[in-house]
């Protein structure tokens, strides 16, 4: 914690009622969640940074996209636009962002839109043909003028949001309470070697409710990047020194891969969701080899030649144990609960 966010400690008191008395008047009903009578699914965190947000999604877009017809819908974050935009294969990430373009490009058959005002999203969507039965919303945990019939809440391994408190000094959007919102919690970014031990000491720090479902996730790499020369082996640029380029909010457990793996690179970050100004893709361009994440390769790609050495890392959301019950618990909810 910086000095600045400490410093702001007084103001912590402030956002923590503001926050509570809002939902606590959506909880009474004097704040009205519109409900629908289709399905949908939210997915969110209670803290800043990354939790893991897209790979979930993307997993649900597996799971779900040949049962019923689907849809996602973002923000936007750093787009430059504004209202509803529905994304399309030649859209650009400054048009509509850099996730919802990397769910498009991946899943050119489901239907992708943003949209700040959820409400507004879901009306456009339901006008598109085909009309979706199954919206998937992506970081969405708060806006609670929307209820959603199925809520997927995530917490970093290394993050948990039963320690940490509410912004500014902490990095909570929310007071730890909103948890009980959710259907299902997942504790992502998880050492794959776990112990048992230690998933009934998480369990309790998160309070978990009779009601919900706790799962433990990793982030697994894929053992080929992909890029603008095809894909390769990562194993390739074992004698291959190059740079990562990262413009995520925590570019550390990807960092920690590499090394694990004997890769020998210089790391160039970014803040999150960055937007590549032209000095700084000049510079990039002059490297030799680059690898990326594959939100910031969305925003990288169309700026280099079709020649160039650029490449991303896959990445999926795996869980540790019970992804089988998670499978069952959301296919029993889009036959069951419209």
């Amino acid at each position: 914690m910086n000095l600045f966010r400490k410093i702001l400690l007084p103001i912590v008191p402030i956002y923590y009622i503001v926050t509570w008395l809002r939902n606590r008047m959506y909880d009474l009903g004097i704040k009205k969640s519109k409900r629908y009578d289709f399905y949908i699914i939210a997915v969110g965190n209670l803290s800043v940074g990354g939790t893991g947000k897209s790979p979930m999604v993307e997993y649900l877009i597996r799971l779900c996209k040949d049962k019923i017809k689907l849809a996602t819908l973002s923000r936007g974050y750093k787009r430059e636009t504004k209202g509803f935009q529905l994304v399309s294969s030649s859209s650009t990430a400054k048009e509509v962002g850099d996730e919802p373009l990397q769910f498009k490009t991946k899943f050119d058959d489901i239907t992708v839109g943003v949209d700040a005002d959820r409400r507004n999203g879901i009306d456009e969507l339901r006008l598109c043909t085909p009309t979706p039965e199954l919206i998937i919303l992506d970081d969405a945990y708060q806006h609670r003028k929307v209820k959603a019939g199925f809520y997927i809440l995530l917490t970093a391994y290394y993050d948990l949001y039963s320690s940490d408190i509410v912004l500014p000094t902490g990095n909570l959007r929310e007071p730890r309470k909103g948890a009980n919102r959710a259907d299902v919690i997942i504790v992502t970014k998880c050492p794959e070697d776990i112990s048992s031990e230690e998933k009934i000491k998480i369990k309790k720090k998160l309070n978990i409710k009779p009601n919900q479902l706790l799962f433990f996730a990793s982030i697994g790499y894929e053992k080929e990047v992909i890029g603008t020369l095809g894909t390769t082996s990562i194993d390739q640029f074992k004698n291959k020194p190059f740079t990562l380029v990262t413009g995520i909010a925590n570019p550390k457990p990807l960092i920690e891969y590499y090394q694990s793996l004997g890769l020998e690179f210089n790391h160039v970050s970014f803040p999150d969701h960055h937007n590549f100004s032209s000095q700084e893709l000049e510079a990039l361009k002059k490297l030799k080899y680059i690898i990326t994440t594959e939100k910031d390769y969305v925003r990288l790609a169309p700026n280099f030649s079709k020649d160039a050495a650029l490449w991303y890392q896959p990445i999926a959301m795996n869980f540790i144990e019970g992804g089988g019950d998670f499978d069952n618990k959301i296919l029993e909810y889009i036959k069951n609960e419209a």
